[in-house]
């Protein structure tokens, strides 16, 4: 059984920080790509950032030059940290991840952690 669990979303105030972690666990062969999502109230899920196994990387407009997103390999674990944030950045962040494992390779979505940017 795999499984995401993310961490680090709280409360904070416009122009702050956050970082948060996206662990994997279970029967894990390799990660292909592992991403970050973000959904606000009364609007769809978007593509935050993602990143692959080798390391490229992908931003939304919306947080580029604010959000990095990294991961370790060798703990299964990725990263999203936000800087200067602002309150359009509030939503709940879902971790992503293509896991190839021992039933097979499928994609993965963490329980999603809030984050709320105070004006």
């Amino acid at each position: 059984q795999v499984q995401l669990v993310e961490s680090g979303g709280g409360l904070v105030q416009a122009g702050g920080s956050l970082r948060l972690s996206c662990a994997a666990s279970g029967s894990i062969f390799s990660i292909n790509h592992m991403g970050w999502y973000r959904q606000a109230p009364g609007k769809q899920r978007e593509l935050v950032a993602v990143i692959t196994s080798g390391g490229n990387t992908n931003y939304a407009d919306s947080v580029k030059g604010r959000f990095t997103i990294s991961r370790d390999n060798a703990k299964n674990t990725a990263f999203l940290q936000m800087n200067s944030l602002k309150p359009e950045d509030t939503a709940v962040y879902y971790c992503n991840a293509l896991i190839s494992a021992k039933i097979g390779m499928y994609v993965y979505w963490g329980q999603g952690t809030q984050v709320t940017v105070s004006s």
